[in-house]
């Protein structure tokens, strides 16, 4: 253990450096009379966080803008916004993801964030339907509901293929091939949920 370095000349020492001198041995919060609470580990001043955060939040907030330019009118067949929010929420869900090392955490990652976006954007399309209150089906639940299915769709094929890019170094050759894969998915499903 080093020594302290050498205080000036004249200095009076602060109780705490006379605290650390006398017994190193006890613990600081201890030493200091109180308790230090343990580090938070979500940490917001970390740019990955910031990732995951972005990743849980891209479908949604692409939702948001979708209904604000010009909610969908039908119900029966899937408009490009449709495909692009089922996109978007694999997308979100791999984005997430990228951020785990570990394979275990890198697939739980995608799956959790694809459910978060999903579910937010049920909810933001129910809340914002006034059909809902007669008891209609909305087209923009309609649409909501089966972007975000396919999208999940999308995002469980590509949590089970995280674990095997888990381990490489770049981030986004982490998360290119099960983007992709899940992006390809989630656009059949989209057909196949609603048929035109």
């Amino acid at each position: 253990m080093t020594p302290p370095p050498p205080a000036a000349p004249g200095a009076v020492p602060s109780p705490a450096m006379a605290a650390e001198t006398a017994d190193e041995s006890v613990p600081i919060s201890v030493r200091l009379g109180t308790v230090v609470p343990p580090e938070d580990p979500e940490d917001w001043r970390r740019p990955l966080t910031w990732v995951a955060a972005a990743g849980m939040l891209l479908a949604p907030a692409l939702v948001v803008l979708w209904f604000v330019i010009g909610p969908p009118a039908e119900s029966a067949r899937p408009v490009p916004a449709t495909w692009l929010i089922a996109g978007a929420v694999v997308l979100g869900g791999v984005l997430t993801g990228t951020t785990q090392l570990r394979p275990a955490w890198a697939a739980a990652a995608t799956l959790g964030s694809a459910l978060f976006a999903a579910l937010l954007i049920v909810l933001y399309a129910v809340a914002v339907s006034p059909e809902v209150r007669v008891g209609a089906f909305a087209p923009a639940i309609a649409q909501a509901l089966s972007g975000s299915a396919a999208g999940l769709g999308g995002a469980l094929v590509s949590a089970t293929l995280m674990p095997a890019f888990s381990r490489m170094r770049s981030r986004v050759r982490r998360g290119l091939a099960p983007a992709a894969i899940g992006i390809a998915v989630s656009a059949v499903l989209v057909r196949l949920l609603l048929p035109a």
